[in-house]
């Protein structure tokens, strides 16, 4: 192992955003359940089970697109809605609607609290590019850049694979592998080569598909236990704890 706690071998660095470079998880996790929230209460009444911003979204929504994560919710619900457009109001009964509305939330929470940097991460990456590694952030975020803008980080990466990317080459989004194998390909190195920073379940199953060299769980909120179980090789609360870079 390199003193950065990866195998010899790695060359490049794939690192997800939400729960990995910025604290925005918790954000992504109380726009998720407002939207979720209101729509159920409307639709069930008395009925009314709520979201839960832990366990729905962990197993749910974490790291996927936002589309997808309201079709996984609501078909573990039993519900189905149209899919309608990408630019449906935030107020249509649809899924795009659905999402769309999230992504107000969203957008709102993030100028009223602002981002926040995981500072061991952001530490990390520079030790990874002091050390002659390359990097990617992989994310399911169509707000990718605004938010490494907003924490001064852009220039940390050499490549970005996010939500309008994908969207524009028809990527799917995690726990497919697809993502992630985009940034290995436009960074110039194989799968095997390259190291994959996730928290979320969806992004290591996403890691041990797609065959990477290293998978490095961070783990936030307490689920160590099943971030191993979906496919991490290594799980640490933070990266200053891995390897004796820091």
């Amino acid at each position: 192992m390199t003193k950065l706690g990866l195998p010899d071998g790695i060359q490049a660095c794939l690192f997800d955003l939400d729960g990995v470079i910025t604290k925005t998880a918790v954000v992504h996790a109380a726009a998720w359940k407002q939207t979720f929230d209101d729509f159920l209460r409307a639709r069930d009444g008395a009925d009314f089970r709520p979201f839960d911003d832990t366990t729905d979204y962990d197993e749910y929504v974490d790291g996927r697109p936002r589309a997808d994560g309201v079709r996984t919710f609501l078909a573990s619900r039993g519900i189905h809605l149209p899919e309608g457009a990408p630019d449906d109001p935030p107020d249509r009964q649809t899924v795009h609607g659905l999402g769309n509305r999230k992504n107000e939330l969203l957008l709102e929470l993030i100028r009223t609290r602002g981002v926040e940097a995981y500072d061991g991460t952001v530490r990390y990456v520079k030790a990874v590019r002091a050390d002659g590694l390359r990097t990617a952030v992989v994310s399911s975020s169509a707000n990718c850049r605004e938010v490494l803008r907003s924490i001064h980080a852009e220039d940390l990466f050499d490549v970005r694979i996010d939500g309008i990317v994908a969207a524009e080459r028809h990527l799917p989004g995690k726990p497919h592998p697809d993502t992630f194998l985009a940034a290995a390909h436009d960074l110039g190195v194989e799968p095997k080569a390259a190291a994959v920073f996730e928290d979320a379940l969806a992004g290591m199953d996403a890691g041990r598909s797609g065959h990477f060299g290293y998978v490095v769980g961070l783990d936030r909120v307490g689920q160590a236990d099943a971030l191993r179980a979906h496919g991490a090789d290594v799980v640490v609360p933070d990266l200053v704890n891995l390897g004796e870079w820091s």
